[in-house]
């Protein structure tokens, strides 16, 4: 199977699963149309876009864009009139949309405010499906977005050891990963942190134990 037949399959996948469990889903393809159609630059990212790079796509409840700074309130504006039940709640890193009648938050927009995110989007990796194109993370800015949370000691445990485990399937998956240029994503993270994620894909391959 073709690399990007992988992401498309993941995210149809993804979908699939999350539209059984989850009351009044919005799938991603939905949230794509609507950002292509309005011509903003944007990623998409969270589980749907990460899903492929681990090759076990699974539930989540909301859908999340990492959007440019010039199109965050062109797509917060579209999403709101394509869905309008949705109310927005705008915060430091990310606009909410919540619905209001199972105070889910369905779609997260996310700012381009942290280094990491601000170089993600400029390396990004395309997927076509069903009709639309559409951006994912690179392999090793996929990682980096899964080590920065891992590694964050005021993060929830339960939550750092989802991360762990999606980072070495991640690392599973993935042979050819360019240690390079994930030690560049890893620096933008905390300086030291190309030489920690290095290490950690070093361990995982090994089959060593991962401490974080």
């Amino acid at each position: 199977m073709r690399l990007r037949d992988v992401h498309s399959l993941s995210l149809a996948t993804s979908t699939a699963l999350s539209d059984y469990y989850v009351a009044n889903f919005i799938a991603p393809l939905q949230v794509i149309r609507i950002l292509n159609g309005v011509g903003v630059r944007f990623m998409l990212v969270g589980l749907h876009g990460l899903g492929g790079w681990m090759q076990k796509p699974r539930t989540t409840q909301d859908v999340d864009v990492l959007v440019a700074t010039r199109g965050h309130k062109k797509a917060v504006n579209a999403l709101l009139a394509a869905f309008r039940h949705l109310v927005a709640e705008d915060q430091e890193v990310v606009t909410r949309l919540r619905d209001p009648e199972t105070e889910l938050v369905l779609i997260d927009v996310m700012k381009p405010n942290q280094p990491l995110f601000r170089e993600a989007i400029k390396h990004a990796y395309p997927v076509t499906s069903e009709g639309q194109t559409y951006n994912i993370p690179t392999l090793e800015a996929a990682l980096a977005m899964k080590f920065a949370p891992l590694i964050n000691q005021n993060r929830y445990q339960a939550d750092r050891f989802q991360d762990a485990h999606d980072f070495m399937h991640i690392i599973k998956s993935n042979p050819d990963i360019d240690l390079r240029q994930l030690a560049t994503f890893g620096e933008l993270v905390y300086n030291g942190g190309g030489a920690e994620i290095v290490e950690m894909v070093r361990k995982v391959r090994a089959g060593e134990r991962l401490i974080f």
